[in-house]
């Protein structure tokens, strides 16, 4: 069976791990976990004597007034059977097996119905959380008197609980005599050998009850209709082989799911070391730190929310220029950034003169306690203001399906920092704010307003000029692209480390949404690197995040073909048997 010849590779992935446990309890109560079982056991007790048995047993009952005698259970049509059963198996309903009992709670303002040692009484909130196979007993017990008042009933050790409402389908087996309230309808079987049985297949059964059940404010099944489902009925020795298989593969499941997460914690831990290990590094130590990283990549960084990390922690090392050591070994002549924020900062008093931009209120003086961290030797400290010429925000004209010009909204920049251009919505080229709002190839689009978390991410505009605008919850900068790339700084925005420490100390927090406004954008400090060596670092971290794209698709694969493989195996189990129908 291919479950079986795979089952090692299915437990790989975590979300297999519940879906396996569901396709062991399919397997079990169509008989195919126990096809060699029967093969060398041909000549067990069928079902249909197991039958006789507890119909007499079911008698007796009656006949002793231990139980009340039931309106005979409704026959069992062809079209009802959704399977074909092994040779030796019938179709029953569960009524058939056992007593279908409710429950009842007594009046909780009587308090002597309730006392702390009494009679175990449970609710389907005390199997929430309930990890075992059996329950001793609940939150609270009630007395003799509460059980006498109340239409809450005393059932036998080994009976089967099942919760019928809020929410259907909590299960355990009782290991002592206990009650329950009206959110039950427990089994208490004809004859006792039937409950572990009866337990597996309801937990397997239990999500089409479920499905399948009637309610407005909760769902709920009746005893009637408890009592009407059908269940697979092996000989009682089969029972048994499939109780001890099931629990077996269960089990093991979950030691493999175990290995598997402790796996993925260790390499997540690992993972988390290594990264931290390099961006305290330093220029000496990097280049070793990160020969080792790479050597350990594919095995390292198989899970999504590591590449997540690695991702962050590329960027973090890009601006703090230690993704760029041995280029500056290579390149010392290189003109320091404070040169080049002179020509800006020249260029930047002849557009104010020639009355191209505004001149705008002096930028504070950085002082020492502002600076996150220190610089490489050519870089400096700047504020964004300095190295933007002009900032917007967008329109808020009302946007239409149907106009002529494309809105870049914040849903249009991802957190990783790009600018999609699908889902857009449309203004007319002839509102107010246009032709002042269009975007221009290379402009830096900033997300203000947004939930904390997305608040403040921003993408670079790599579209015509004049061809797009934004809506008023982004800014659009215009940078001095002579003397700046972009997409440095687009990068630095999305890092960690600017988020941190420029960022989110200065998000505005109202009811629904969180705020930066634009004068808050021009104060943010900026490491700013020769302009040439911008350009080597965006070069750089362009070149590793597509090995962290490749990483991602490796992931993504190897999960596809675990699906895969889950899909040939549910296949494989669900494949109804073309032998006759046996009722």
């Amino acid at each position: 069976m291919l479950l079986l010849e795979q089952f090692e590779n299915l437990t790989l992935h975590p979300k297999n791990a519940a879906r396996l446990k569901e396709l062991v309890l399919q397997l079990a109560v169509q008989g195919k976990l126990t096809e060699n079982w029967r093969r060398q056991n041909p000549d067990v007790e069928s079902a249909a004597e197991l039958l006789r048995r507890i119909e007499a047993e079911k008698a007796q009952l009656v006949k002793d007034k231990k139980i009340k005698k039931d309106k005979p259970l409704e026959p069992i049509s062809e079209d009802e059977v959704p399977y074909s059963l092994p040779e030796g198996w019938v179709w029953i309903r569960l009524g058939g097996l056992g007593s279908i009992v409710g429950g009842g709670t007594p009046k909780a303002d009587s308090p002597e119905f309730f006392c702390e040692e009494g009679i175990p009484w449970l609710t389907p909130a005390d199997l929430g959380k309930h990890q075992g196979k059996y329950v001793t007993r609940g939150r609270r017990d009630i007395t003799e008197l509460g059980l006498a008042k109340s239409s809450a009933q005393l059932l036998p050790t080994g009976s089967v609980l099942f919760s019928s409402r809020a929410p259907i389908g909590h299960l355990a087996i009782a290991s002592n005599p206990i009650s329950t309230n009206q959110g039950f309808k427990s089994c208490v079987p004809y004859i006792l050998d039937l409950n572990q049985y009866i337990f597996y297949f309801l937990k397997k059964a239990a999500k089409e009850i479920n499905e399948n059940a009637s309610g407005t404010t909760f769902k709920e099944v009746s005893g009637k209709e408890v009592s009407a489902i059908l269940v697979p009925l092996p000989p009682l020795a089969e029972q048994k082989a499939i109780v001890a298989r099931v629990e077996e593969l269960m089990q093991k499941i979950e030691e493999l799911e175990n290995q598997t997460a402790e796996r993925i914690q260790l390499k997540k831990h690992l993972g988390a070391a290594a990264l931290q290990q390099l961006t305290a590094a330093t220029d000496e130590e990097l280049e070793q730190n990160w020969l080792f990283l790479k050597q350990h990549f594919t095995s390292m960084f198989d899970e999504a929310a590591n590449v997540k990390k690695l991702r962050e922690t590329i960027l973090q090392l890009a601006v703090q220029g230690k993704l760029t050591a041995t280029w500056r070994k290579y390149n010392p002549t290189t003109e320091p950034a404070s040169e080049l924020l002179k020509r800006i900062q020249a260029e930047k008093a002849q557009l104010v003169k020639e009355k191209k931009i505004k001149k705008e209120k002096p930028l504070e003086p950085i002082s020492e306690d502002e600076v996150p961290y220190t610089l490489p030797e050519g870089w400096v400290w700047c504020r964004f203001g300095d190295v933007a010429k002009e900032m917007a925000y967008g329109t808020s004209e009302k946007t239409n399906d149907f106009s002529e010009v494309p809105v870049l909204r914040m849903g249009n920049i991802t957190s990783d920092g790009k600018v999609l251009y699908h889902n857009l919505k449309f203004i007319s080229p002839t509102i107010k704010d246009l032709p002042r709002l269009y975007l221009k190839k290379y402009d830096l689009v900033f997300n203000r307003t947004n939930s904390y978390e997305l608040v403040g991410k921003s993408g670079v505009f790599d579209k015509n000029d004049d061809e797009f605008t934004l809506a008023s919850y982004l800014i659009k900068a215009t940078l001095f692209l002579d003397d700046v790339d972009v997409f440095y700084i687009n990068n630095y925005i999305n890092s960690s480390v600017c988020r941190q420490t420029q960022i989110e100390p200065q998000i505005t927090q109202q009811t629904n949404q969180a705020n930066f406004s634009g004068s808050k954008l021009k104060d943010i400090l900026v490491p700013l690197p020769p302009h040439t060596e911008q350009e080597a670092i965006v070069a750089k971290v362009d070149q590793l995040m597509q090995l962290c794209d490749k990483l991602e698709k490796q992931i993504q694969q190897s999960k596809q073909e675990a699906e895969a493989l889950m899909q040939s195996v549910v296949q494989e189990a669900l494949q109804v048997q073309e032998e006759e129908v046996i009722l």
